[in-house]
C-alpha cells in the first residue's frame, strides 16, 4: 500500500484483517496459567516476554502455511506490524519519548526475530528440552527451576493447537482447542 493511499484512506488497512488474531494472541498471553502455574514472571518484563514468545510462535505458524493462496508470510508481517503498533503505543502511553521509542522498538524487533528463530529450531526437536532452554535463556521467570519445562510444555501445546487451526480460522482470531 502506498503512502498516499494510506494518508488519504482510499484502501483498507491490510493489518485490520489480522487484528482479531492479534487480540486473541494478547488474550492468550495474559492467561493466568502462564504466570501462576507455569512460572513466567508476572511483571512488565515477564508479560512482554510472554507476548513476544507467543507472537513469534504464531508468526511461525503463519509462515508455514502450505496453501500458496493464503499468503502466510505477508500475514506474519501484518501480525508483526500489529505487535509494533501495540508496543509503540504502550511505550508512548507510559510517557517514553520519540528518541527512546525508536531504540526500544529496534531491540524489541530483534528480540522477536531471535525468538522466532530459536523457537523454529527447538520445535523441530522431538522433546521439550530445546524449548525449555529457549525459555530459560529468553524469559523472566518467577520459578527458575520448574518454569522452563512448564512453559515449554505450554508452548508445545499451543503450537499443536495452532497447527490444527486453519488459516481462515486464525484470521478470524480463533485457535483450535
Amino acid at each position: 500500500m502506498s503512502f498516499l493511499h494510506r494518508l488519504l484512506g482510499t484502501r483498507p488497512d491490510p493489518r485490520e484483517t489480522w487484528r482479531p488474531l492479534w487480540h486473541r494472541l494478547v488474550g492468550i498471553a495474559r492467561e493466568e496459567h502462564w504466570y501462576a502455574q507455569r512460572g513466567a514472571a508476572d511483571t512488565l518484563d515477564g508479560r512482554f516476554d510472554m507476548i513476544s514468545m507467543l507472537t513469534a510462535l504464531v508468526m511461525l505458524r503463519l509462515e508455514d502455511e502450505q496453501d500458496p493462496d493464503a499468503q502466510g508470510v505477508p500475514a506474519a508481517a501484518r501480525l508483526t506490524e500489529l505487535f509494533v503498533e501495540d508496543m509503540e503505543g504502550q511505550m508512548r502511553e507510559a510517557g517514553i519519548g520519540d528518541p527512546t521509542v525508536g531504540k526500544m522498538m529496534g531491540r524489541m524487533m530483534a528480540t522477536l526475530g531471535g525468538r522466532a528463530g530459536s523457537l523454529r529450531t527447538a520445535l523441530a526437536l522431538e522433546d521439550d528440552s530445546g524449548l525449555a532452554e529457549v525459555v530459560q535463556r529468553n524469559m523472566h521467570l518467577s520459578d527458575e527451576e520448574n518454569g522452563p519445562p512448564r512453559i515449554a510444555a505450554g508452548l508445545r501445546q499451543l503450537h499443536a493447537r495452532l497447527k490444527a487451526t486453519s488459516f481462515e480460522t486464525l484470521q478470524d482470531g480463533e485457535v483450535a482447542a
